[in-house]
């Protein structure tokens, strides 16, 4: 495994090294939704402003001793292409030749939108380390294989980045998608130490109890299966399962790790009050 981003040469400018924070507080894993980081309307386009945002985030939270992972989706760079080949649906005899073909233009175009985010980080002084899941992961879903010894063992500064990916699979459907979802369930739940799984949405503050698009759609404070909503999945836009999907993981997540958050990743200072200033924010509470 091979990293994508290196270490920065020279002293960071923005980036304070630990010091004197020599502890461990906590071990965060932050999921970027690819509707904050990329428009999912419109092929391979990239929002460089929130991705910069999220590198000053990740940076300050170093700042103050926490160590990051990050996980993000694939948006604008994976599920259209993703959506016009079936390939969620892995091998089809029919369309075999341009399936294969698009498994590997979504993997190329997923590592394009990862440098985005590790060229943003290295920028402000953050080291990392990119490990794409189509070099590392076989299978989909929750019960995936793949070591996941390279995040466990990654030093306290460098930040661990991998990403929803088109991965090989052991039986006859060839290749799927690897959720981000997934990927944060394993490792939020097997990584020690994490004690938070924080989810970055795109376009809503938290989870609603209906969709952001209808009208008087009120965030809810703290959400459990238990508890009703009508949701939406955009079938065209999202192959992964959208926000059901990620409710299910969050859910599963939160029977091990004591912070579970869906927060409005346009509003990275939410994620920072969290964090470091010990408030709550707007945000979703995800409990089991």
């Amino acid at each position: 495994m091979n990293p994508v981003c290196n270490e920065t040469v020279g002293e960071p400018k923005s980036l304070v090294r630990l010091g004197a924070l020599n502890i461990m507080l906590s071990t965060i894993v932050i999921k970027m939704g690819g509707g904050l980081i990329t428009d999912k309307s419109s092929h391979k386009s990239v929002k460089l402003d929130v991705i910069d945002s999220m590198a000053a985030m990740t940076a300050e939270l170093i700042v103050h001793g926490h160590r990051v992972i990050l996980v993000h989706g694939a948006g604008s760079f994976g599920h259209l292409t993703a959506k016009k080949w079936g390939l969620s649906g892995g091998l089809d005899s029919e369309i075999a030749e341009g399936q294969r073909e698009a498994v590997e233009q979504v993997r190329e175009d997923m590592v394009e939108l990862n440098r985005h985010v590790t060229n943003s980080l290295n920028r402000i002084g953050v080291e990392c380390i990119s490990l794409p899941p189509s070099r590392w992961a076989n299978g989909t879903g929750p019960s995936f294989k793949g070591n996941l010894e390279a995040f466990r063992k990654s030093p306290q500064e460098v930040v661990m980045v991998t990403f929803g990916d088109v991965v090989d699979t052991d039986d006859s459907s060839e290749f799927g998608i690897l959720s981000g979802d997934d990927l944060m369930a394993r490792l939020s739940i097997e990584i020690p130490n994490v004690t938070h799984s924080i989810f970055l949405l795109g376009d809503s503050p938290g989870m609603l109890d209906r969709p952001p698009s209808k009208a008087g759609a009120n965030l809810l404070e703290v959400w459990s299966p238990s508890v009703e909503t009508e949701t939406y999945h955009n079938a065209i836009e999202d192959v992964t399962g959208g926000i059901e999907l990620k409710s299910r993981r969050a859910a599963q997540i939160a029977l091990h790790v004591p912070n579970v958050w869906f927060i409005d990743g346009r509003e990275p200072g939410r994620v920072i009050e969290l964090l470091v200033d010990d408030v709550l924010p707007i945000g979703t509470r995800i409990l089991p």
